[in-house]
């Protein structure tokens, strides 16, 4: 009996097939093999067509059950994993109606900003638990205001897991994790938020109807099966954005424990057991997937956009033509800590909530022409990545989440000894690595939402911890000395 989970990202679409009775992975693949485009037809937009990624998922599904060489019909139930805050509308037809406007899309800020003054910081912050921003809300405020006619054309607004689990099943259906990263949940009231709604005269009508986390979320067609090579009527049991859905594939479902991931956006989630948010927004709370009436659980999460998305570019754009990641990793393990003086703020990929929603260019700090080379602008691009972390970890910590272990999937920026033993160096946290990935959660997840895992447990019992990284205390006044001076020219540079 096998499970299969789709992980959709803004890089590629993951499909990881587990074997349920002993957790083992069967093939994991993903498609396209170089980055999906992203398309930015004006400054600050992000946009991905959402037929794309059903494509890419046609693609993945097919190369992932013959690499593990089952019958497609002994998949007993699918998870999804999808990137957060993207919008994906559709009309009557289920036809998309736009390219969907993507997580790192910072063209919604305004309509964000106003809302949380109109509607009410003080009302947001303690119902929504985060200003309306960026997220998705607000990025269906903006289609409002500058697409009417389109607007007037939508059936439902949805996100990108929920479009694809349309295109799987035919059923238009959201979860309230879901709703609540879309800034469209009022906590306190336990529902769809009145004021937002009324705020940005959205009809309720848009919403699609609300689905468990984990249980049945709709059957495949017959004509999807047939092209999918499975079985008509497999359920889909289980679906969360990415962050959420990271942390469930590290087995973190429990007030205090920590999971990150650093793709192309970078991220640290941590859960908490009671209604907390930051007052200014800069880390944003959900509902984590677990999350009940009777039982509270909120990830909150920290996002940094300009994460691998900065050293892709220096692979591309600084290193030498043709250079592996690894062989960078190597060129940037040649300069010290701290870069000789070098410093860079990672932020040139959209608005960072991070840093008010505020849209900051990546900066490059220190360079002197006679000393510094490659190597140096390699090692601080990763060193200003983890030390965004931190920053912003520091504020986590100020809402009394005490982050002693990061757990992480061994994977993206995870797979740099620097990127990790800086973060371990800077935070004092332990880094524990596990050979696990969104897909495989997604997989797992469908295997509780189909109720073949009895419990949580059972269904992470066979995740391999296979790296334990320690801070290395003698290099401690190091890594704060570079912290402390990036810190500054961050401080510097908001202020400029």
């Amino acid at each position: 009996m096998y499970l299969l989970g789709c992980d959709i990202g803004s890089s590629s679409i993951k499909a990881s097939i587990v074997n349920s009775e002993n957790g083992l992975i069967e093939a994991s693949e993903f498609y396209p093999k170089e980055e999906a485009p992203i398309k930015a037809l004006k400054p600050g937009w992000a946009e991905q067509n959402p037929d794309d990624w059903w494509e890419y998922l046609k693609i993945a599904v097919g190369n992932a059950i013959r690499r593990a060489n089952i019958h497609g019909e002994d998949i007993k139930a699918i998870g999804i994993s999808y990137q957060m805050h993207g919008l994906a509308l559709v009309d009557k037809q289920l036809k998309v109606l736009r390219p969907s406007i993507i997580w790192c899309d910072s063209r919604a800020v305004p309509y964000g900003e106003q809302a949380f003054e109109a509607i009410g910081e003080a009302y947001c912050l303690s119902h929504l638990l985060n200003s309306p921003g960026n997220f998705t809300a607000a990025k269906l405020a903006w289609v409002k205001a500058n697409e009417p006619q389109l607007f007037e054309s939508i059936y439902k607004f949805m996100l990108p897991g929920d479009f694809i689990a349309m295109r799987l099943t035919g059923e238009t259906v959201t979860t309230v994790s879901g709703l609540s990263e879309g800034i469209f949940w009022d906590f306190k009231e336990n529902g769809v938020s009145d004021k937002v709604m009324k705020y940005f005269d959205f009809s309720t009508e848009l919403i699609p109807s609300i689905c468990p986390t984990f249980g049945v979320q709709g059957e495949l067609l017959a004509s999807v099966a047939s092209e999918l090579g499975l079985k008509k009527g497999t359920p889909v049991t289980y679906r969360a954005g990415d962050q959420p859905n990271n942390a469930l594939s590290l087995n973190v479902f429990n007030p205090g424990e920590i999971a990150a991931t650093a793709g192309t956006s970078g991220v640290v989630y941590g859960v908490n057991g009671s209604v907390n948010y930051d007052t200014l927004s800069r880390v944003n709370t959900f509902a984590h997937v677990n999350h009940s009436d009777e039982q509270t659980r909120l990830g909150v999460l920290l996002c940094i956009n300009g994460a691998g998305i900065l050293n892709s570019w220096v692979k591309r754009n600084v290193a030498p033509q043709g250079i592996s990641y690894e062989a960078l990793n190597q060129l940037a393990a040649t300069a010290p800590i701290g870069s000789e003086g070098v410093s860079i703020l990672p932020f040139g990929n959209g608005s960072e909530r991070m840093l008010e929603n505020k849209e900051a260019a990546c900066s490059i700090y220190g360079v002197n022409f006679n000393i510094h080379d490659r190597q140096h602008i390699a090692r601080a691009a990763q060193e200003g990545i983890v030390f965004s972390f931190k920053y912003g970890m520091d504020i986590m910590n100020e809402m009394g989440i005490d982050i002693r272990v990061v757990r992480a999937g061994n994977a993206n920026m995870f797979l740099s000894p620097i990127f990790r033993e800086t973060l371990a160096g800077v935070t004092g946290a332990v880094i524990e690595l596990y050979d696990t990935n969104g897909a495989v959660g997604a997989a797992k997840g469908a295997g509780i939402g189909a109720g073949i895992y009895a419990s949580t447990a059972e269904a992470f019992a066979s995740l391999k911890k296979i790296e334990v990284v320690e801070p290395n205390v003698s290099l401690t006044d190091n890594y704060y000395k570079a912290y402390t001076t990036w810190k500054t020219l961050l401080i510097n540079h908001q202020s400029i």
